[in-house]
């Protein structure tokens, strides 16, 4: 039985929900499960804007079937070629055989890489500014490049002032009936999954991010239809800053993240300790978490959000207690910049955590470190409160310095 919605006149959404996969790119938990968008333009041409995974393709078939009513499907235009969007390709050649793809010629080449069907017969290839004309619609081609896979396009509907803005301005959590943002209470329940698909799946590619956010305000948009995730036609200001301060590295929120790896318990009542002297030095927005109980990507997801990171760890054989090296490196790896950094090492004979953690985020741009680090000895001992609240006082002193 179908499943689709309005979206507009002549445009449906014909995607499909998936709250059984347990981890996205088989990585990222989403326990609120992941949602794959396609839409289908009802036009003098049809034209379907990308595809599905393959687990919910039966879902997905069954709603184009049912939106097409016996007409043919024209094109596929192909935004994003990554196999959440583009598994079912196969199996749509095979039912829609005259199907016309647009894509540019990365995507050709890796439609090549997926699949064995005869590409070139079929292919219409574009490029930046081309365009194609359904009808009452006129659609034109922005290239994306590394938002976030190479071959990344958008699509800008100029009749409709609709952007397909493939993997831009998606977020995790499958979609319950509510299809548009200004149904739903974004802030409450959607803003951190956005966040954390957002800083995990696309942040290494700020730069590219902020490069599409300006081709994107010279076009006339009135909604936004990503891949993942619930539309935009209200508010898109809203939506449209976040993703420039999370492109831009700035930070959400001028809130102070602890991060701890502990092994007995003592590096953990450390950063307790620590925590309760920032809010008595006057912090009001603390995070805290356990770097062995928290998945790294919501640890990712608010370093990004926060101005201000503490690390607090162990040293382990010598080294970075081994979850805090990764949550570190992942920092690293997805390009995190401007933020000011604490460090606290704890080690019963040879604290080494912390300059190995200041050599990490060393090779990171434009990153703080305060000086005053504290060397814990297995606990932490009354005469050393004192650093501690020197610690606290350097992080009060740099808000006031911004």
């Amino acid at each position: 039985m179908y499943c689709t919605r309005q979206i507009t006149n002549e445009l449906y959404w014909v995607g499909g929900n998936d709250r059984r996969l347990a981890l996205f790119e088989n990585l990222y938990p989403i326990p609120s499960g992941i949602s794959y968008n396609s839409f289908l333009l009802m036009d003098e041409k049809t034209v379907l804007l990308d595809t599905v995974d393959y687990a919910v393709s039966r879902q997905f078939f069954e709603n184009i079937e049912h939106i097409l009513n016996g007409e043919p499907l024209d094109y596929l235009i192909i935004n994003h070629m990554e196999p959440d969007h583009c598994a079912s390709i196969g199996d749509l050649i095979s039912r829609y055989p005259n199907v016309k793809i647009v894509g540019n010629s990365k995507t050709s080449a890796m439609l090549k890489q997926f699949f064995e069907f005869d590409i070139d017969s079929r292919m219409i290839l574009v490029k930046e500014g081309d365009t194609l004309c359904t009808g009452k619609h006129n659609l034109s081609f922005v290239m994306a490049p590394m938002v976030h896979w190479p071959e990344v396009m958008v699509t800008y509907d100029a009749t409709s002032k609709i952007l397909f803005s493939a993997d831009a301005f998606g977020t995790f959590g499958a979609l319950n009936g509510n299809m548009f943002a200004d149904e739903i209470d974004f802030d409450r329940d959607w803003l951190d999954d956005a966040r954390r698909y957002y800083t995990n799946i696309v942040g290494k590619y700020g730069a590219q991010v902020v490069s599409l956010l300006k081709k994107a305000a010279a076009l006339d948009i009135n909604m936004i239809c990503p891949l993942h995730g619930p539309i935009w036609r209200t508010n898109l200001d809203y939506i449209i800053e976040k993703h420039q301060k999370w492109g831009s590295y700035t930070p959400e929120d001028d809130a102070v993240l602890i991060v701890y790896g502990s092994v007995y318990g003592n590096t953990e009542n450390t950063a307790n300790i620590f925590a309760t002297l920032l809010a008595e030095a006057g912090v009001k927005k603390i995070a805290m978490y356990d770097v062995s109980s928290t998945h790294v990507s919501n640890l990712v997801s608010e370093a990004f959000r926060c101005s201000h990171i503490v690390i607090a760890s162990t040293t382990y054989n010598a080294g970075i207690f081994s979850n805090m090296e990764t949550f570190l490196l992942d920092l690293k790896a997805h390009n995190l910049q401007n933020r000011t950094v604490a460090i606290i090492q704890n080690g019963s004979w040879a604290p080494m955590s912390g300059k190995l953690i200041k050599d990490i985020i060393s090779e990171m741009k434009n990153m703080t470190v305060i000086e005053n680090a504290v060397t814990i000895k297995s606990s932490l001992k009354e005469n050393q409160l004192g650093e501690l609240k020197d610690l606290a006082k350097a992080i009060v002193e740099s808000y006031d310095s911004k």
